[in-house]
């Protein structure tokens, strides 16, 4: 995790499994951007499980929290479908938004090389400023510390 000077986030419009969103719309409101691989493998689902446990509690903040990767909105609805999940997922399919924060990143695993997400979160304020970003997350306790910083806006 790094406090940062506070700088804007990028505007985006993007589909998500709640309709469509841009932060530009979402001004106001303190919003929560975790940045996850793929849908239904097991890190990814732990996070997302985590952020669904916390979201009535980030809501009652009047925070709103999104998932992002580059699967299709058809994968995000079957992923919530069976995992239960309530927090919307936004697609990332073209990975501009991935790009403009810097989480798409060449990867490797098990000796091969790819291009992928990196687990990443961005608090944003409801100014549209990134004041806290987390990177190379570790999925424990994760969801909790973002909780504990949106306390502190």
């Amino acid at each position: 995790m790094t406090d940062t000077a506070p700088a804007p986030a990028p505007d985006f419009t993007l589909p998500s499994t709640a309709g469509e969103v841009s932060l530009s719309a979402l001004r106001g409101a303190p919003v929560v951007l975790f940045f996850y691989p793929r849908d239904d493998t097991s890190g990814c689902t732990k996070e997302n499980e985590a952020f669904t446990a916390l979201l009535p509690q980030f809501e009652a903040l009047g925070v709103k929290v999104y998932g992002v990767s580059k699967d299709s909105i058809a994968s995000h609805e079957k992923f919530m479908a069976k995992k239960n999940l309530t927090v919307p997922l936004i697609s990332d399919e073209g990975s501009d938004l991935s790009e403009k924060l810097d989480v798409w990143k060449e990867k490797s695993m098990y000796g091969k090389t790819f291009w992928g997400i990196v687990r990443s979160t961005f608090l944003i304020d409801a100014d549209g400023q990134i004041v806290r970003e987390w990177r190379k997350v570790k999925v424990p306790g994760h969801a909790e510390e973002v909780l504990e910083a949106a306390r502190a806006l």
